[in-house]
């Protein structure tokens, strides 16, 4: 085999330094034409640190022997962390290190022994969807930006809209639950006075809402943020288990019409924070349909409201309607908005890999590991259960007190059964 070795003299490397210095495009003495960062140490710290997620996350994510989070004070994880930013940049090395800090004192939500209702362990099939919307780093506002996570969202709805039993519909795939509530709070006064998008709040009635009195806190928040104002969110009793009362309804409705105020929604919702209750969907749409209001399901896992013309502000440069494709796919205007995260395309890879029946048996699983939990539970004399006849959670408090100081601190756990 031949060897062939290549010398370039330190003269010809000066020259082309010299060369690339007498092409260089300068304007107040910075180079417009030279190279912003090297690209060949990204890689290689991209590399580096793809090693530490695979090593410190996705292999220790099933392991019981790790612990859940590293608990430090807050002015400790200060001092290790070095918050700091500097006039000049970190090496390579030590930003390594940071995440690896980072990664050791965070809280791993994917651990078998970490307990969320908001939590469900690692997918696989999302996370290497993540990585890939953060590497492509879109927005999906457009179709000629964002073509294929466009359709993706678009086929995923399309999907969901079946599930529910709608022949028709519209959404989109919001930040959460709270975005979700202020969206359908917003369509919901659009739909009672659409006049407010040109003419705003001024020359309308007193518009009031109702809820329950377990609802989210998003919905007095959406209240707050529209101008409607909190106080104008009337709050309807539950029952013993945490459900709207129909007749408890009725009756704030029949008050809010003799105060002369304008009653326009409904804000029922499906699995509350605490007791996860149903409000009795059926008797509240007619009474909703009885005075003509407008309801809203929060569904706490998501509950996309069905969006048209409401948040539409017609942005002409962005949202031309004489593109060479169909306009339809541009929806952007949808939205309060406009860079938005494809936050669809991790549920569909996963929708994918899984199938309708996979995703279902996982469903299955966790209904049937909180009942075989609430079994043994149930069997303890330390713990007092309150709980629906077919409900989605049962709400646990321990009879036993944990005292710190003088101070009783009672344990509550929540859980699908």
């Amino acid at each position: 085999m031949q060897k062939f070795f290549f010398y370039f003299p330190a003269s010809t490397c000066k020259q082309d330094a010299l060369q690339k210095k007498k092409n260089a495009v300068l304007v107040d003495g910075v180079i417009l034409n030279g190279p912003i960062t090297d690209s060949k140490a990204g890689e290689k710290f991209v590399e580096e640190a793809c090693k530490i997620i695979m090593e410190e996350i996705i292999q220790k994510a099933d392991d019981v022997t790790e612990k859940v989070c590293e608990w430090r004070a807050p002015e400790t994880l200060k001092k290790i962390l070095d918050l700091e930013m500097r006039d000049t940049g970190e090496s390579h090395q030590k930003l390594l290190q940071l995440c690896q800090d980072v990664i050791q004192y965070s809280v791993k939500t994917n651990h078998p022994r970490f307990f969320n209702q908001l939590y469900a362990g690692i997918d696989y099939y999302s996370l290497v969807a993540r990585f890939i919307t953060e590497a492509l780093n879109p927005s999906v506002y457009t179709y000629e930006v964002s073509p294929v996570f466009l359709l993706v969202e678009e086929a995923v709805i399309k999907k969901m809209i079946e599930f529910i039993g709608w022949e028709e519909g519209d959404g989109i795939f919001n930040p959460g639950g709270s975005v979700s509530n202020m969206y359908a709070m917003n369509l919901a006064r659009y739909k009672f006075c659409p006049e407010i998008k040109e003419k705003g709040l001024s020359g309308l009635p007193r518009l009031v809402l109702f809820t329950s009195e377990e609802c989210h806190y998003s919905m007095k928040k959406a209240a707050s943020f529209l101008g409607i104002g909190t106080e104008n969110v009337y709050f309807v009793k539950t029952d013993e288990r945490g459900k709207m009362i129909p007749e408890e309804l009725e009756k704030q409705v029949q008050r809010a019409r003799k105060e002369g105020s304008a009653p326009f929604l409904v804000c029922a919702t499906a699995g509350t924070t605490v007791l996860g209750a149903f409000d009795p969907l059926d008797k509240i749409a007619d009474i909703c349909e009885k005075h003509d209001l407008w309801l809203h399901v929060d569904a706490s896992w998501g509950g996309s409201g069905l969006l048209k013309n409401c948040y539409s502000a017609k942005a002409a440069y962005l949202f031309q309607q004489d593109k060479f494709y169909d306009v339809s796919y541009d929806t952007g205007d949808k939205s309060i908005q406009c860079s938005r995260r494809p936050d669809a395309f991790k549920f569909w890879l996963m929708w994918k890999a899984l199938g309708t029946t996979g995703l279902e048996e996982r469903v299955n699983r966790a209904v049937a590991l909180a009942r075989y939990l609430f079994t043994i539970l149930n069997r303890l004399n330390c713990i007092e259960i309150f709980t629906h006849s077919w409900a989605t959670y049962a709400l646990l408090l321990c009879k036993s007190l944990v005292f710190k100081g003088s101070h009783p601190y009672h344990i509550a756990i929540s859980f699908l059964i």
